[in-house]
């Protein structure tokens, strides 16, 4: 790598000069265009040596255009080249066109449909039965294009979306069903078993602290004390399985610290301390281990496996602790000082999505190495989709490998404002194989249905872009060592590991998934900021590899991690039973009592009936009640004494042998 350029400092009378002097001796644009240079130079200068100066406003400064967006239509947006969607750029007419169905069978507007047969709506019955022509959506009618559409991810949600809200059912404050109408005097009221639900959302913080205070006797004369006995769920831990399961929750399916955690709980009186937190994390970690363990030995199994990583920041590892660990030659690989997390997404041959982080020292690669150990030998080589880094691939077990296509198209997005024409056919073209593989997933193909449809469609267009860019490297049109040449060699080199669907079932496209799984590490880091040794990354690694496990298979994280806690030694003895696909039926089998009958649906497009309630009977009224708990001495000064009358009430009330066991009905005799 090239040193850093030398720093210069110029101040203002040597600026001064130097317009003075080009202003004599060079014409009147050249000295225009110093003195516009001196003009940015001084500028630049100035907002750099503010403290807010960020990147996005230095990129407005000089005019620069920030992309937020990397679709094609953000990307060609204020590019004139709807007219070349259909055909090469002008550069690349003399390159000979492959052979295909029709003579513009690849063509790049996304609006033209494939060609072939006229097309079917996705009701056809050729559709349904498998068929493996890619059919296009209906074209749009004019009211339909011109409809506004709302903003994704507003608008209210119905009372059916909370199904954990507490239903209390009103009743009306006068009428009954049979009374007669005070309306029109004539009719009967009868239940619509419709009621109008009103949704309210409550606030309370996410751990909630419940006191139980148990009555103590002393006995006069001889001094034994007896203490009420606590009821069941008073029993355990101080902090429940519920509330490690919201501790872990909090933090790394959402990305909010302990000590962020800390300050909210004392706003809402609730104090739970930040290393207080982090114990009870983690020795819940201990308790589902075993589970994370089995689903490192299905990942293992799997037939492709989506890899990609990030870097990370462990304190045991950095600074003056990791030259502390290298002097005493404990570290392997001393030379490297990269950490990373790397995301393992494995899809198994149940179509079971997995995903595993690994945080530490190692690369993807040696991650994956350490990974597939556990893979049975009889198996064939998984498919490995990855970005194109050498790191990612596992050196001591075979792969397929495969990259990522939308890697290689991402470097035509940087190149399209300088080679416009050029990048959008390229895009567009690409654009063309995601919208069979859509129309693929649309109709939900087989992966050897969906392969013949690539084979059919996608091949002619991957050919005439293999063909265009060649001739474009080979008859000297782009620069090599220019970004678009760069970018052009880039996908050449790799052909055959970006055109591994056009040859194998199920192969996917690109490796979107894994980046997205990524979003969790990245989230963590950025709220985070570090693991301070690797114990804590590898409690981390296990929470977010749960979290994100269940999330793919649609089971509520927060119940998850709950049952696998509550069930903890069941978890130990048989974790695959407690899989995000399966727990649900193993805490079914668990239920001792059958589930009750289901009663009727209700009517089409009602809400289901509340319980009616009982109607409120009066209070019965112990003799033994008193307007106020009895509390231990030290707890008095908390609560107002009571009256006179009220202790005389009590003194004067005989004992109830169903409230006090310790009663002279049941008491035993005193040793």
């Amino acid at each position: 790598m090239s040193d850093a350029p030398p720093i210069v400092e110029i101040a203002d009378a040597q600026l001064e000069l130097l317009l003075e002097a080009g202003a004599r001796l060079l014409p009147p644009d050249l000295a225009g265009v110093l003195h516009v240079l001196v003009v940015a130079y001084r500028g630049l200068l100035d907002r750099m040596s503010e403290p807010g100066t960020t990147i996005a406003e230095l990129r407005r400064l000089f005019g620069l255009r920030f992309r937020n967006s990397e679709k094609t239509k953000d990307v060609l947006a204020g590019h004139n080249v709807g007219e070349q969607c259909n055909q090469a750029p002008a550069s690349a007419s003399a390159s000979p066109a492959p052979a295909t169905a029709t003579p513009n069978a690849a063509v790049a507007c996304t609006q033209t449909a494939p060609p072939g047969p006229a097309p079917v709506t996705p009701t056809s019955p050729d559709v349904a039965a498998g068929a493996t022509e890619p059919v296009p959506p209906a074209p749009a009618t004019e009211g339909q294009k011109n409809e506004k559409k709302p903003p994704h991810g507003h608008g209210r949600l119905s009372w059916k979306e909370y199904p954990n809200a507490e239903c209390i059912p009103v009743l009306h404050e006068i009428l009954r069903p049979g009374h007669t109408c005070p309306l029109c005097g004539k009719g009967k009221l009868y239940d619509t078993k419709r009621p109008a639900p009103i949704l309210r959302i409550i606030g309370q913080a996410p751990l909630v602290a419940k006191c139980w205070w148990c009555e103590v006797l002393r006995c006069s004369t001889c001094g034994h004390v007896f203490t009420a006995p606590p009821p069941p769920e008073a029993k355990g831990p101080k902090f429940t399985e519920t509330a490690a399961a919201m501790i872990m929750l909090a933090r790394y399916g959402t990305g909010l610290p302990h000590h962020r955690q800390e300050r909210l709980q004392e706003d809402l009186r609730t104090p739970v301390p930040a290393s207080t937190a982090w114990g009870v994390v983690r020795d819940a970690a201990k308790e589902i281990q075993p589970v994370l363990d089995e689903l490192r030995r299905l990942a293992a199994q799997a037939k492709i496996l989506y890899v990609d990583d990030s870097y990370v920041r462990i304190l045991a590892f950095m600074g003056k602790r990791l030259a502390k660990l290298l002097n005493d030659g404990v570290l392997p690989n001393p030379d490297r000082t990269g950490l990373f997390t790397t995301a393992i997404t494995a899809v198994t041959k149940a179509e079971q999505l997995i995903t595993i982080f690994v945080s530490g020292r190692r690369h993807a690669g040696e991650n994956l190495d350490d990974l597939l150990k556990l893979r049975d030998k009889t198996l064939a080589p998984p498919l490995l989709m990855s970005d194109a880094l050498d790191r990612n691939v596992p050196k001591n077990h075979e792969v397929v490998e495969s990259n990522c296509l939308q890697h290689g198209r991402r470097h035509f997005v940087e190149e399209v404002e300088k080679f416009p024409k050029e990048c959008a056919y390229l895009l567009l073209k690409i654009g063309r194989i995601y919208r069979i593989d859509g129309l693929c997933a649309h109709f939900k193909l087989s992966a050897d249905q969906r392969l013949r449809v690539h084979q059919k469609w996608s091949q002619p267009i991957m050919d005439e872009l293999h063909t265009w860019m060649t001739a474009q490297i080979e008859g000297k049109r782009i620069e090599p060592n220019s970004g678009m040449g760069k970018a052009v060699n880039y996908l050449l080199k790799r052909w055959t590991k970006f055109t591994v669907f056009l040859r194998r079932p199920g192969a996917p496209l690109d490796n979107n998934i894994s980046e997205r799984s990524l979003k969790m590490a990245i989230q963590l880091r950025n709220s985070s900021l570090f693991y301070r040794n690797e114990e804590g990354a590898s409690v981390g690694d296990l929470c977010m590899s749960l979290i994100h496990t269940a999330r793919h298979h649609g089971a509520n994280s927060y119940e998850y991690l709950t049952a696998l806690l509550v069930h903890a030694k069941r978890v130990a003895e048989n974790p695959a039973g407690w899989l995000p696909w399966n727990y649900q039926e193993t805490l079914a089998r668990l239920t001792p009592d059958a589930p009750e009958p289901e009663p009727d649906p209700p009517r089409s497009g009602s809400p289901p009936p509340p319980p009616r309630p009982r109607r409120p009977e009066a209070p019965r009224v112990s003799p033994r009640s008193d307007p106020a708990p009895r509390l231990p001495t030290s707890l008095r000064d908390r609560h107002p004494p009571r009256t006179r009358a009220a202790s005389a009430a009590r003194c004067t009330s005989p004992p109830q042998a169903a409230e006090h066991p310790t009663s002279q009905a049941t008491q035993p005799p005193l040793s």
